[in-house]
């Protein structure tokens, strides 16, 4: 009975050698593979080609950043009663402006006789070809970023 355990015992000592030795080979079979010059040199090319497509990510990124300092960013409103035959405040200025404070203004002056407007062009945040009233120049110094926007 002695002898029938030694031998059950050497059996599964050596299925479990071939097992471990199985899994060496195998893993070693990888490793090679892995290491092997074609497979570095295609995760090098993979490599070099990812890094060239985030390098263009980044410049057209830059791009559209500096493109939307352009756009309008910054919007201003001021309410105000210019006339004081009128009842509240009807008028009002709004101010439209781009990342470097260029855009216009749109003031609408509402009296019981009519209504006009008036657009004037600011640039750098004063007015280009005529002067701001105390109302516009309040609108574009209201103007506040949209919400969420940074700038480095």
């Amino acid at each position: 009975m002695v002898f029938n355990g030694s031998i059950i015992f050497v059996v599964i000592i050596l299925v479990w050698v071939l097992g471990l030795t199985a899994w060496v080979i195998w893993t070693v079979r990888r490793l090679k593979k892995v290491t092997s010059g074609e497979a570095l040199e295609q995760i090098l090319s993979t490599q070099k080609k990812l890094r060239g497509e985030t390098d263009d990510l980044y410049k057209t990124l830059e791009e559209i950043k500096k493109d939307g300092r352009l756009h309008i960013q910054r919007v201003g409103l001021v309410r105000f009663n210019p006339f004081s035959d009128t009842g509240g405040s009807q008028s009002f200025t709004l101010a439209l402006l781009d990342g470097h404070n260029n855009g216009l203004v749109m003031t609408s002056l509402y009296a019981r006789t009519g209504h006009r407007w008036y657009v004037k062009e600011v640039t750098g945040g004063k007015g280009r070809e005529l002067a701001l009233s105390k109302e516009e120049s309040s609108a574009v110094q209201k103007a506040k970023p949209f919400e969420g926007e940074h700038h480095a």
